[in-house]
């Protein structure tokens, strides 16, 4: 029996029992996946910050590997990570820390008020509504919300903004509780979650139980066929279990009783899709965006495994051209740091092999991050102005998805002789 990674054929031996070793199941349909998209071995988990005090701790690390199901086409990891060690009560990320995605959410909650005519008597849920980046536009414009956010410590910062906030995973159990309740929204929304949750399926059936009528979902997650375009590994970390395409959505949205009627594509995360769902009775006429992203998706053969193979070379690539940059600097004498403890460049720094010895310092505005250790890599992270006090010869920007406002940024703080530089598709440096 063979196993096709990265377009190539490996032999899978047999157990001590005589038997020939298993494939992971898919979490949506049950099916075997030997197709890999890429293994990038053991990694910390993206988001789980480490305390200075806790540097010498065991830091515990987990498979990265991502399978394609060739039944449902849904690209997963292949072993989870328990989300109660990821979305704990100090997780790490804040979405307010981003002036772009704040614009981004604004500029949605315009225009699906104004698209869905919302107002004082409508409901508005969002599912994992992290600090209420997004549902305090709705409550400014007089709308009421619900939010609903596993992480204590963001649910906290969004119940002082004025964004109530229930502190729990969402699925099929608490929909129907809150359906119960008599609670009807008419607009439910999640940006950058669908693909957080290791039960898709249960999620997705929650989603359903909620709607009624005409009312709608709208979902945003990075595209897959852009992650696999631009060689977007670093979008790959445990917080993620899938990455999602258009052709693996609507099978698992049609077989909760939703229809897709609508989709955008949107610049954000390197490249992302919102997609609009309704059940399947409700009036929404179906959007020219459809067709396009499905048409897009088959020329790219995301509908066959020839879609997938050779993806782990080109990140191999992306890997040793970035370790021949830093290795080149060191040898220069010059001092790398880093922007943005994201959870991408997790990703990148641990499968890259990248330490303290060639990226000196990380810094971040979030002061979550601040006065800690990258996961896996063991970089220092301070506030944003340790860039003046040691400046360095080049910033290394682990958000490749905001270099243009990065740079903008950092420019303002008089680093003139520093240099910019991305590492994703390729590296490229910037004056």
């Amino acid at each position: 029996m063979e196993d096709l990674v990265g377009g190539k054929k490996e032999v899978l031996v047999k157990s001590g029992v005589g038997r020939v070793t298993s494939f992971p199941k898919c979490r949506n349909c049950g099916a075997e996946m030997p197709l890999t998209l890429v293994d990038l071995g053991l990694s910390a988990v993206a988001n789980s910050y480490v305390p200075i005090d806790r540097a010498d701790a065991p830091e515990p690390r987990y498979p990265l590997h991502v399978r394609v199901c060739e039944a449902c086409w849904l690209v997963q990891v292949d072993e989870d990570v328990p989300p109660e060690k990821i979305f704990t009560k100090d997780y790490a990320y804040f979405s307010s820390f981003s002036s772009s995605w704040l614009a981004h959410a604004r500029a949605y909650a315009e225009m699906m008020t104004n698209r869905l005519g919302l107002g004082s008597d409508s409901l508005v849920i969002e599912i994992a509504s992290n600090d209420g980046y997004l549902l305090k536009n709705f409550v400014a414009a007089g709308i009421p919300v619900l939010g609903i956010e596993p992480s204590g410590s963001v649910a906290a910062a969004a119940e002082k903004i004025g964004v109530p906030t229930l502190v729990e995973f969402f699925g099929a159990d608490l929909a129907k509780r809150l359906f119960d309740e008599g609670r009807r929204p008419d607009l439910i929304c999640s940006a950058n979650v669908l693909a957080h949750v290791p039960d898709i399926d249960d999620f997705v059936a929650g989603v359903a139980a909620l709607l009624t009528g005409d009312a709608v979902y709208t979902v945003e997650f990075p595209h897959l066929l852009r992650l696999i375009e631009e060689v977007q590994f670093d979008t790959i970390y445990h917080e993620h279990y899938s990455y999602l395409s258009l052709l693996a959505v609507e099978g698992i949205f049609t077989k909760h009783g939703l229809r897709v009627f609508d989709v955008e594509e949107l610049p954000t995360h390197g490249g992302s899709l919102r997609v609009f769902a309704c059940r399947n009775e409700a009036s929404h006429a179906e959007g020219q965006g459809v067709a396009k992203v499905r048409t897009d998706e088959a020329t790219a053969h995301l509908n066959s495994a020839e879609g997938y193979q050779g993806f782990s070379e080109r990140c191999e690539a992306v890997r040793d051209g970035l370790r021949n940059f830093l290795d080149r600097a060191r040898a220069d004498g010059k001092l790398v740091a880093a922007y943005g403890a994201a959870a991408k460049g997790n990703t990148l720094l641990n499968y890259c092999g990248i330490g303290p010895d060639l990226v000196s310092y990380c810094v971040d505005r979030n002061p979550a991050k601040q006065d800690t250790l990258l996961p896996g890599s063991s970089i220092p992270v301070f506030d944003v102005p340790k860039l003046t006090e040691l400046p360095p010869d080049f910033v290394l920007i682990l958000p490749w998805n905001l270099k243009s406002e990065i740079i903008a940024q950092l420019k303002q703080m008089g680093l003139s002789n520093t240099r910019f530089v991305t590492a994703v598709p390729s590296i490229k440096v910037t004056a």
